[in-house]
């Protein structure tokens, strides 16, 4: 089915004046509206398979991650088709001022990295989950490092998550929000960037539902999520993906390895990912 679409201006139109605001809280409501023009008139987005994206209940949206402003349009999806969707996002972001009235109030969810609060993160998203919420999580943990935008190992987390909601996971591809907010730099307004949002049919994962949630289980059930998320990515682009995700890890510890000088007590002390 390859790109879809850009929206019409009169879609822009509609979705701008007929969008949800209810449910947003204040401060997440007013950081949409001021970057809501942006979304719609600085861009050419286009999205397909709304359909897919439940009306009522709750949902995991699992999505590739190739810019900071991901988020972004992901939010214009899901109030777009009637739902508000809270975010899984580093701690760290809550100590940021103005930032965390944004996450806090906005009903988003904290991730604790590499922290004895880890565990915090799965059970405010189930909780959330469970009270009806569309939570969208990255599971790679950050916009790809992968020189050509594909997919990382993801971390999983999400399988954990998904198989203790026992919610519907929805997979989700972005592409193209890497030209419209490059990792490095200021937005780009003109040319136009085409931004694409593309969502697939929920991932069976029933032959897991009565497993044990072993690491080796959980880490087969992400790999079939992050699967389907990488065949929706393979249409938007048009060409096959790699046969290994990039692992940063892998990359990090070959870097240390070849670095002079370095000692074991060194490397024990490289921060988790």
């Amino acid at each position: 089915m390859g790109v879809p679409p850009a929206l019409t201006v009169w879609q822009r139109i509609r979705l701008t004046l007929g969008r949800r605001r209810r449910g947003s809280g204040f401060w997440f409501g007013f950081a949409i509206e001021v970057i809501w023009p942006f979304v719609m008139w600085g861009t050419r987005l286009g999205w397909r398979g709304g359909e897919y994206l439940p009306r009522t209940g709750g949902a995991m949206l699992v999505a590739n991650h190739v810019s900071s402003s991901d988020p972004i349009f992901d939010v214009a999806f899901g109030i777009s088709h009637g739902r508000m969707p809270r975010f899984m996002a580093k701690s760290e972001l809550w100590s940021i001022p103005v930032v965390k009235w944004v996450l806090g109030r906005g009903g988003h969810i904290p991730v604790y990295r590499a922290s004895k609060r880890a565990a915090e993160s799965f059970t405010g998203a189930i909780d959330a989950l469970q009270r009806g919420e569309i939570v969208a999580v990255y599971p790679e943990g950050t916009y790809t490092a992968d020189p050509t935008g594909w997919p990382m190992r993801p971390k999983n987390g999400v399988a954990r998550i998904a198989l203790r909601s026992g919610v519907p996971v929805i997979p989700m591809a972005n592409w193209g929000s890497q030209n419209a907010l490059p990792a490095e730099g200021r937005p780009k307004l003109w040319p136009k960037q085409t931004v694409s949002v593309v969502l697939g049919p929920p991932v069976d994962l029933s032959e897991f539902r009565d497993k044990p949630l072993t690491r080796t289980n959980l880490d087969a059930a992400t790999k079939k999520i992050m699967d389907e998320v990488t065949a929706l990515l393979v249409d938007l682009r048009g060409e096959p993906a790699p046969a290994v995700p990039f692992d940063p890890d892998a990359v990090r510890d070959r870097a240390v390895d070849a670095s002079p000088g370095q000692t074991v007590d060194d490397r024990a002390q490289r921060p988790a990912s």
